[in-house]
């Protein structure tokens, strides 16, 4: 995020503007009490009715002005702090999306939701309407103080004494605020996930029955919630009497003192009425200057907390991208190639020595135990991670040379864990190519993905809303769905990971005839099934990282190892019958 005062400089044209017209607002409000002081002397004291009128329409004028310039201060520093919260939150966005994959597993989306929303609200705050009485409350003081002094310096000593004393307790408010501002938005943004986990996972819940457990949690959370908030409190209700006290007092011991220089004949009672309306002017920053400590707090906190999400830095460089430009136009075919590639993370060996290389239209199956490492080849292949050792080529070129998008567009993938969004079926199957999927491809697809099955008996067929994460389909069709949307996307490079697992025997057959009809897209299939890659051209058994076996069903049949132990399991029954 750009530093605060880059945002200033970047539309200082329209603070200037808003900070013009402050300026006049506020120097209105400090010629009114003159007015006043005129009336009671020339008119009220010495009878010259005749300057009446003029006076009263010279208050008119002041009120007039100040709502004129009231409005455009307002608007200009309301456009202002929501360009910068819009720009601030898109760029906030766009990091978080090149945040790596195991970011999002060690932070909750519930928290990053709050940075999204709560605290970039709050920034907007700051820029804004605290920003613009920050500045008024400033000019206003001068001006006041300037004021009072021309009218009589002995009575300003008053407040010359008083405003320094608001200030200091302002700051020991403040600096007090900060620290629990900070909690708050941290226990606000965990008590965000509960929210949200329950919710996604109330068919869950319901299942293992415990919403009483699931209750008790959240009110842990929304009571913790509530002490900080009451620590807030205490500390709000702690200081502000003392706000209130000094508001009211300034004005009393004006008219005490001043009312005796009016008995000496030191000034005049119209000084001592416009000297008491400054008194009330004067008091208003100091009323002010609690509540904006409080929020200015609030957006420091708010601040810092963005802060630490911009901290966060994506694994993936496209530096050696830019260097290699004569890439950027690149068709890629299709052939993965993995040269001796490791990958360790957090510590982790997730991958070590791994090579393999599939040609443009051929299948490579890739089977192992639960956490062998098989989903990492395809975060490696689509450059969710950079291998720690070796190299990952398409067609030849490191993808590392590539850019991104061009990598991520090669290849359409089917991940284990089915997302679907809130949207109608077409939408979803045109993630992929948006602009380039017009109907007959998603009945393509929807055919090739056996999803016609389903698809054609909803009330509006490929229109139908689906709910949140494919809320209301069953497990395989919301596998079948994700397949279409990858078919859609007529990639070279098609990427199925353990795609398959929910649906039945006679559908998974079909999915692969299809499969095997696809001559020109080079596949890559993750199982646990034997059936989804026993056609393959290569199969590789992963287990701990590590290349255990490798070869084609026949080959891998006849080394009696974890692939055929395995077929043995799936299949030794049925052959024995």
């Amino acid at each position: 995020m750009k530093k605060i005062h880059e945002y200033i400089f970047e539309y200082w044209y329209f603070y200037l503007t808003a900070v013009i017209c402050l300026v006049i607002y506020v120097a209105l409000d400090m010629v009114a009490p003159r007015v006043t002081k005129l009336i009671i002397d020339r008119v009220i004291g010495e009878g010259h009715t005749e300057i009446l009128l003029k006076l009263l329409l010279t208050l008119a004028v002041i009120g007039i002005g100040r709502a004129v310039l009231g409005y455009i201060k307002d608007f200009f520093f309301d456009k202002t702090s929501f360009r910068i919260s819009v720009e601030i939150r898109r760029s906030l966005f766009r990091h978080v999306q090149s945040l790596p994959i195991d970011y999002f597993a060690k932070v909750n989306t519930g928290e990053t939701m709050a940075r999204l929303k709560e605290d970039v609200d709050q920034l907007q705050f700051v820029f804004g309407y605290i920003g613009m009485l920050f500045i008024q409350m400033v000019i206003h003081t001068c001006f006041v103080l300037y004021c009072m002094f021309t009218l009589n310096a002995k009575l300003s000593l008053l407040p010359v004494i008083i405003l320094p004393l608001g200030g200091l307790i302002g700051l020991c408010m403040e600096k007090k605020l900060n620290t629990i501002y900070q909690d708050i938005s941290e226990e606000n943004a965990r008590m965000n996930t509960v929210a949200e986990e329950n919710l996604v996972g109330v068919r869950v819940v319901r299942a293992f029955a415990r919403e009483n457990y699931e209750i008790d949690k959240f009110m842990r959370h929304n009571k913790h919630f509530y002490d900080l908030n009451m620590d807030h409190s205490r500390v709000w209700t702690k200081y502000n009497p003392a706000f209130t006290l000094l508001t009211r007092l300034l004005p009393i011991l004006a008219v005490l003192f001043g009312g005796m220089m009016v008995i000496k004949g030191e000034i005049t009672m119209g000084t001592l009425g416009a000297y008491v309306e400054y008194c009330y002017n004067a008091v208003w920053p100091l009323g002010m200057l609690g509540w904006l400590s409080n929020e200015i707090a609030r957006g420091s906190a708010s601040k810092k907390k963005i802060d630490k999400v911009f901290a966060q830095k994506p694994f993936i460089s496209e530096e050696e991208a830019k260097k290699a430009s004569e890439f950027d136009n690149t068709v890629i075919k299709g052939n993965v190639t993995f040269k001796n590639v490791s990958l360790t993370l957090d510590d982790n060996e997730i991958l070590s020595d791994i090579s393999f290389d599939i040609k443009a239209g051929k299948t490579l199956g890739i089977m192992g135990a639960t956490g062998a490492g098989k989903t990492s080849i395809v975060n490696l292949v689509m450059r969710f991670f950079d291998p720690t050792k070796g190299e990952v080529l398409l067609d030849g070129i490191d993808v590392k040379r590539l850019p991104i998008k061009k990598v991520r567009r090669s290849v359409a993938a089917v991940m284990q864990d089915v997302f679907l969004f809130s949207d109608t079926i077409t939408e979803n199957i045109k993630l992929g190519k948006k602009e380039n999927t017009a109907g007959e491809l998603i009945d393509e697809a929807l055919k090739a993905s056996c999803s016609d099955e389903f698809v054609d008996h909803l009330s509006d067929k490929t229109e139908t809303v689906i709910g949140e994460r494919g809320v209301g389909l069953s497990g395989g069709q919301k596998q079948r769905l994700s397949m279409a949307r990858a078919f859609a996307k007529k990639d070279p490079i098609l990427v199925f990971d353990d795609s398959t697992s929910a649906l039945d025997m006679e559908t998974e057959q079909d999915i692969q005839k299809r499969l095997s009809q696809l001559k020109d897209v080079t596949k890559i299939i993750i199982a646990h099934r034997i059936s989804s890659v026993r056609f393959a051209d290569e199969i590789i058994i992963l287990e701990n990282g590590h290349i255990k076996e490798r070869g084609n069903h026949e080959s891998l049949m006849a080394q009696k190892g974890y692939y055929y132990e395995t077929y043995m399991a799936q299949y030794g029954e049925f052959r024995e019958a």
